[in-house]
């Protein structure tokens, strides 16, 4: 049982869409469970963050702290990864991170009967802060179990050191069952002999993360119960699985629409016209921080234009994208619709007409797409992004893959590849296993997030720690 108090919750998401998405829907349940809440944020993020909190605004404080002004090749007023001119300076974004401190500190000075401190990762900094301040700090994590487990397990046994081939298979032993290769870990990691300043910084977050009072992720048990004992049992991590964050809405708002405007976005005034006359629709998203090649976004052009699917493709908003996506729009017509803005993705995701996903299986992604019980086709690009794929499609079986030229993870998809596996995930066989085990998998997260179930629990007891601690450290 809570608390009949109202714990103060103070939350600090990263300066990244991806990583600000997940702790807004946090701060959503833990109003839910009767938690006071303000929220940390820069002036260029506040927009989007009050738009997304809109009906929430006479609950959450929202405080603006000043970004940093004077970082190399970050250009003044560009406070988010997704406007970073090339993702080569996200390092140096996050490094910029750390001038806030004092900033921070003052904010926190100045609120009365902070409970907790729930920063992203990426800001490990707030973990000096806090222990000054006498606050626990639970740190927000934006990895799976599965590929949180799988990455410190070849980490620690150097499992990547012995391998000739980049895309030689190699055998995880704490899970002998899992194969990994080193195009699945990006640079430092897939080098034999890793160093470099970013494997500095990923130290830092990685021993931030271990000395604070556990982390919070955006999963449910029941998905990944090994690699949660792993994380609790073996590396002592103390990982609270809250999610999937995407379900926090109360059931009075959770009615599908996305925002308070009357006008449908015309993306989903397109997707009821597919509904009405009984079509499917294939969702196509890469996220907001991947850079595709040219050649490689006409080869998918060519791919969907082949499939004969209608198709809904978000795409990053570039000089490169615009030549080929218009004249894909201008040779499919009415069956694809191209975005090149910002979308609801899970208002996407939820519509009855959307049955397919090719996504690059960010953990947000994924999770989005459980819920909405819409099947995957997997094509990582990044980051964990590798390891996700490899849990959607070979431990938790809701996705196929897609096909590169060559077999490795990271080869180039030719354009009769992704038509061949577009057809697969929306009319083959396969297609059919993966829907039939995606809705069960989004019916177990839902579960999962009901009241008295397993992240509901474990967000109580979280709840119940943290006020214990602080009731100690202010006797």
């Amino acid at each position: 049982m809570v608390s009949t108090h109202h714990p103060h919750f103070v939350l600090f998401p990263f300066m990244s869409k991806g990583h600000t998405i997940p702790l807004l829907h946090l701060a959503q349940l833990l109003l839910r469970h009767d938690a006071k809440l303000t929220l940390l944020t820069t002036k260029a993020n506040r927009p989007f963050i009050a738009e997304f909190l809109h009906r929430h605004a006479d609950s959450i404080s929202v405080i603006d702290l000043p970004f940093p002004s004077d970082v190399e090749g970050i250009r003044q007023g560009i406070e988010s990864t997704d406007k970073l001119p090339c993702m080569s300076l996200f390092w140096r974004f996050v490094t910029a991170t750390k001038l806030i401190q004092p900033h921070f500190e003052q904010a926190l000075n100045n609120l009365a009967g902070v409970t907790c401190i729930v920063s992203d990762g990426f800001l490990s900094w707030t973990l000096a802060s806090a222990n000054k301040l006498g606050i626990p700090r639970v740190s927000f994590f934006g990895m799976s179990g599965y590929s949180t487990a799988v990455a410190l397990e070849v980490g620690a046994k150097r499992l990547l050191s012995g391998s000739e081939s980049d895309d030689d298979l190699i055998t995880v032993t704490r899970f002998p069952w899992i194969k990994v290769t080193r195009n699945d870990f990006d640079e430092p990691f897939n080098q034999p002999d890793p160093t470099s300043p970013q494997l500095d910084s990923l130290m830092e977050i990685v021993v931030a993360m271990a000395n604070s009072h556990g982390l919070i992720m955006n999963s449910f048990y029941e998905l990944e119960p090994l690699f949660i004992d792993y994380l609790n049992r073996e590396c002592n991590l103390k990982a609270w699985c809250a999610g999937p964050l995407c379900l926090a809405e109360s059931p009075a708002t959770a009615d599908g629409s996305s925002d308070h405007h009357d006008q449908k976005p015309k993306w989903v005034e397109w997707l009821d016209i597919k509904l009405s006359q009984g079509l499917s629709v294939l969702y196509v998203a890469f996220g907001s921080q991947v850079a595709i090649s040219r050649q490689q976004l006409e080869a998918i052009s060519k791919g969907l234009e082949d499939s004969d699917v209608n198709f809904l493709w978000v795409v990053r908003k570039c000089e490169m994208t615009n030549h080929v996506v218009d004249e894909l729009q201008e040779r499919v017509g009415e069956r694809g619709f191209i975005v090149r803005e910002w979308v609801d993705q899970r208002e996407i995701l939820k519509h009855e007409s959307v049955k397919g996903f090719v996504s690059h299986c960010g953990l947000n992604s994924v999770m989005e797409s459980i819920c909405s019980e819409v099947p995957i086709l997997a094509w990582p690009m990044m980051a964990d992004q590798h390891l996700n794929a490899r849990m959607v499609v070979e431990e938790i079986k809701i996705g196929l893959r897609v096909e590169t030229c060559d077999g490795s993870v990271r080869g180039f998809v030719k354009s009769e590849g992704l038509k061949k596996m577009v057809t697969e995930l929306m009319e083959g066989e396969r297609g059919k296993e993966v829907r039939k085990k995606v809705k069960d998998v989004g019916k177990a997260a839902k579960e999962a997030m009901a009241e008295n179930g397993s992240s509901w629990r474990t967000l109580d007891e979280l709840i119940n720690d943290v006020w214990t601690i602080r009731e100690t450290l202010t006797e």
